[in-house]
């Protein structure tokens, strides 16, 4: 089995969003941000070759929306999906299945495009199977006000729309040393795939914890829906994180790709951080 880290695109978001009730003063040690109070962010996917199936968890924001839309989102430097595949030694053809954490714009746009003469949104992984929860489906096609702006309909119709799709019901097993597990603070439905290679278990954490710097267990995302529950779930998952030696794979952050988990008196840290290839 090989698990490889694809980076879909970089851009900035705001960092007081970010950490929520935390202020700046306290975060900012932790996660750099500029004048303007913007944080470098990273949109990382998880590419799992399995030998049998090859498959991509998340696929980053893509590029569908119009320059209004991305003027907001400060994308720089030149990694792209597509060619993060290309250089790890595969194409948009290879992948079997897609799999969404969920569906806000920044982890399912790069699953679709537009065709030749942008009327419709089409699939860009044509062989893949693409997989969601069905509790964030239902989620995402009748949204709440709060996060009504993260489900765009041109990311959803081609989902939806297009086959085959697998709706996930509940957690469990997905493939043979894959498990998928269901969080709900940040949105509901949120899926968490649990990889075992050997004797190591790799967490791909997406937005249950975004960096690094969200380890400590109140430092939550003002972009949680629930953030109590993140509460709750967070700290049964980095006690049993610490117990079972998980490494974690972070979704969203640039400076740091995976960690493995202390709590020494001092809260939850990273023990050990760095690349994913310095794990396995």
């Amino acid at each position: 089995m090989k698990i490889i880290s694809i980076i879909a695109e970089n851009w900035k978001a705001d960092g007081g969003a970010a950490f929520g009730v935390v202020p700046k003063t306290i975060w900012g040690k932790l996660y750099p941000a500029d004048d303007d109070n913007l944080q470098k962010i990273t949109s990382r996917c998880l590419l799992v070759d399995t030998g049998s199936s090859l498959i991509l968890f998340d696929t980053g924001m893509g590029n569908k929306q119009d320059e209004k839309f991305f003027r907001y989102r400060y994308r720089f430097g030149t990694d792209n999906l597509f060619e993060n595949l290309k250089y790890a030694g595969y194409s948009a053809d290879d992948v079997t299945d897609v799999v969404f954490t969920h569906l806000h714009f920044d982890h399912c746009g790069g699953a679709s495009c537009w065709n030749e003469d942008g009327s419709e949104a089409i699939r860009t992984f044509p062989n893949a199977t693409y997989h969601v929860s069905m509790a964030q489906a239902q989620w995402a096609l009748h949204p709440n006000k709060r996060e009504a702006a993260s489900y765009l309909k041109e990311n959803l119709q081609p989902i939806f729309e297009g086959s085959p799709l697998n709706l996930i019901e509940k957690p469990g097993p997905f493939l043979p040393q894959i498990d998928l597990r269901l969080f709900n603070g940040h949105t509901s439905g949120q899926i968490i795939p649990f990889i075992h290679i050997g004797q190591q278990t790799i967490v791909f954490v997406s937005d249950f914890i975004p960096s690094s710097a969200h380890l400590p267990l109140v430092y939550i995302s003002a972009y949680d829906t629930q953030p109590l529950i993140t509460l709750a779930e967070k700290e049964e998952f980095l006690q049993e994180a610490i117990e079972k030696q998980y490494i974690l794979v972070f979704g969203h952050d640039y400076f740091n790709e995976a960690a493995t988990v202390t709590n020494k008196g001092k809260g939850f840290q990273a023990e050990k951080i760095g690349k994913l290839t310095e794990f396995i």
